[in-house]
């Protein structure tokens, strides 16, 4: 069995809606078109298509497979055109993920320029903190905040993202400023529980290895940074966030960062793609894009 044969016809069938419809475009006869889709159930060991008498549904293994069958296509024409030494215009679908602020902030202003440098490229922008899995859920690239586990994955760093604690000019006044982790002990907080779980900050004093554990007392919980900055602003507490999530209210004063000496090591952000010996063009050009942007966004933080 031809199996890029046998998904381009899944495909068109699911396409057109129907194997008649597949069989008059692919000027093949009805039975070869529903054999072929049907040796594809076979060798996988699932059904992709719910057939009834009158209208033809995917499974959701066959959904699925429909998306990567997609992407698996449009990457072997890209390839034979490059082999071929056609001009090949970057063009398709280019699924991305990121954290949903980062993502919000930085990540889709680099792809709205993108858009308009690449008229043939369609974008699917996934905004998640939770980490999506680059091939199960068929993404081309990430935008990853923190350490990276082994994998096969090919990461580019872009830059670093500090942990700051910040507090309104109006609590600082009421409480006075914090001058060592310790003093959060008697102040009001805010806590992000993403970025800590438990009611204890953890922070580090340079030059010296071993890390401070700080209690606080935790005014409000909440759980996304939206929210932690939103509550630090109207002087709830002290919080304690990734810097870009709290830059643009560092910037117009409306939050003061404070306790920097203590800060623990910045976590790394990278731009994640899958390992591949021949990157599809469209994952290419965005790469050769975007990595600058991004570098000089997170920068100029």
């Amino acid at each position: 069995m031809d199996r890029l044969e046998a998904m381009a016809i899944l495909l068109r069938v699911v396409e057109r809606g129907s194997f008649t419809a597949a069989s008059r475009e692919l000027r093949l006869p009805l039975a070869t078109v529903s054999r072929k889709v049907g040796e594809l159930e076979t060798h996988l060991g699932t059904r992709l298509l719910a057939r009834t008498t009158r209208r033809l549904s995917l499974t959701d293994a066959g959904a699925t497979y429909i998306a990567a069958a997609k992407r698996i296509l449009e990457d072997v024409d890209e390839t034979e055109k490059a082999a071929a030494g056609e001009f090949n215009a970057p063009r398709g679908e280019l699924v991305l993920t990121a954290p949903v602020l980062l993502g919000r902030l930085h990540v889709l202003p680099v792809v709205a320029a993108f858009l308009a440098a690449y008229p043939e490229i369609n974008v699917r922008l996934l905004l998640s903190d939770r980490n999506l899995h680059l091939i199960e859920d068929q993404v081309d690239i990430a935008t990853r905040i923190g350490a990276l586990p082994d994998s096969d994955l090919s990461a580019t760093r872009i830059g670093s993202m500090r942990t700051v604690v910040c507090a309104s000019p109006k609590l600082l006044a009421a409480h006075g400023i914090p001058k060592s982790p310790a003093d959060l002990t008697r102040v009001p907080c805010v806590n992000f529980n993403a970025l800590s779980s438990s009611a204890t900050w953890r922070f580090s004093k340079k030059r010296e290895a071993k890390a401070l554990d700080i209690p606080i007392t935790t005014r409000l919980a909440v759980s996304t940074a939206e929210a932690a900055v939103s509550a630090a602003i109207a002087s709830v507490g002290v919080t304690r966030v990734l810097h870009y999530q709290c830059a643009d209210a560092v910037r117009d004063g409306s939050l003061r960062i404070v306790l920097e000496r203590y800060e623990i090591e910045p976590l790394p952000v990278h731009v994640l793609h899958a390992r591949r010996t021949t990157l599809p063009t469209k994952t290419r050009v965005f790469l050769d894009f975007a990595v600058a942007s991004l570098r000089a966004r997170l920068a100029s933080l």
